[in-house]
């Protein structure tokens, strides 16, 4: 279905399909992410190349926990495409690192076949890495080793004044005693041939991006939280835990919220009432965090998640975002190089 502001861009008359934005879903858990992800999708779909999707969830990542992470059961998903779910068994630790690499080769594929890409999650550092200038400089044993010898021969001083001639923004924001942040950052030059700061996370998008936030007041929040657990608790959560521990959990997999407080009860270290009641309390407070990550960025336009327009207002703001990467290709306007300054900041939940 076509929306009124014509994303095929048949308006000018040209081919925008390998500059289409990327619509980016964020927010804290239990706003309905998913849904307004799947109504995007589908309003953004055009004939020949429907709009399809892009897990940015860290615990989506991983087969098996589905209950637990909210995952959307296939014959849900409305038939829209949906990438980066199911991919690692939940025996591995995941990697943002990896995550990046793999989500931008599907945006790359999404944007090959001439479709919208929906990004939706609730893992900041995931929605970063994939959308912002995000670098992983790799390590090497040797130059590490070579460093901490010369901090325990010469002293962490010594280093820290090295890294203050040869990048002294580095230094300023390293005290001069953190021994392993030095060390790090002057791997990270000898490796890259870099200052260290060149290589610290920008918010910058590496390709045209909005980002659409969903946010409610605290209260409801707080209710729809609570029913969600209960829902996960009657769809089987504890037979999922018990049934994905049985198959192997690595250290990333059995922090998950919803998974920790379950293992506890099936190790019988607390009972399931109380597990119930910390899986309540610990999503609660994850959805605090999610919103101090995500109102940090300016860049994100914040909607009300009970607003019965959230929808239109959602394809109003992918609208102006369209329109704006087309001026940016015709050279009318600058490319952004920093945050939108006029996207409201929000700090906390019901701010």
């Amino acid at each position: 279905m076509k929306t009124e502001h014509d994303p095929t861009g048949a308006r000018d008359g040209g081919d925008r399909r390998d500059r289409r934005v990327v619509v980016a879903v964020v927010g804290p858990t239990a706003t309905g992410k998913s849904d307004l992800a799947l109504d995007l999708a589908e309003r953004l779909s055009v004939p020949g190349a429907p709009a399809e999707i892009v897990n940015a969830d860290a615990y989506q990542l991983y087969r098996g926990m589905d209950v637990g992470t909210a995952k959307v059961p296939v014959d849900e998903r409305r038939g829209v495409r949906h990438h980066l779910l199911d991919v690692i068994d939940p025996v591995e630790d995941a990697s943002v690192a990896r995550y990046q690499a793999e989500a931008r080769r599907v945006l790359d594929e999404i944007a090959t076949r001439g479709a919208r890409a929906v990004v939706v999650g609730g893992s900041g550092l995931y929605v970063r890495a994939l959308l912002d200038d995000m670098r992983f400089p790799g390590t090497d044993p040797a130059v590490r080793a070579a460093l901490e010898a010369r901090a325990e021969a010469e002293g962490t001083r010594a280093l820290h004044d090295e890294l203050a001639r040869r990048d002294p923004a580095a230094a300023a924001s390293i005290g001069p005693a953190n021994t392993r942040r030095i060390v790090r950052a002057l791997e990270v030059m000898e490796l890259t041939g870099e200052p260290f700061t060149a290589n610290l996370p920008r918010q910058a998008y590496v390709r045209p991006t909005v980002q659409v936030g969903l946010d409610c007041d605290r209260e409801v929040l707080d209710t729809r939280v609570a029913g969600r657990v209960e829902r996960m608790w009657a769809q089987g959560l504890v037979d999922e835990v018990r049934r994905v521990e049985a198959q192997g959990m690595g250290r990333t997999a059995r922090r998950a919220v919803g998974y920790a407080e379950v293992l506890a009860a099936l190790h019988g270290e607390t009972t399931e009432d109380a597990a119930r009641e910390a899986v309540t309390a610990n999503t609660r407070r994850l959805a605090r965090k999610q919103m101090g990550w995500f109102g940090r960025d300016p860049r994100v336009h914040w909607l009300d998640a009970q607003s019965p327009t959230r929808i239109e207002d959602a394809l109003t703001l992918v609208a102006r975002a369209d329109e704006h990467a087309d001026a940016v290709a015709r050279g009318d306007v600058p490319e952004p190089d920093e945050a939108d300054s006029d996207a409201p900041v929000r700090r906390s939940l019901g701010s």
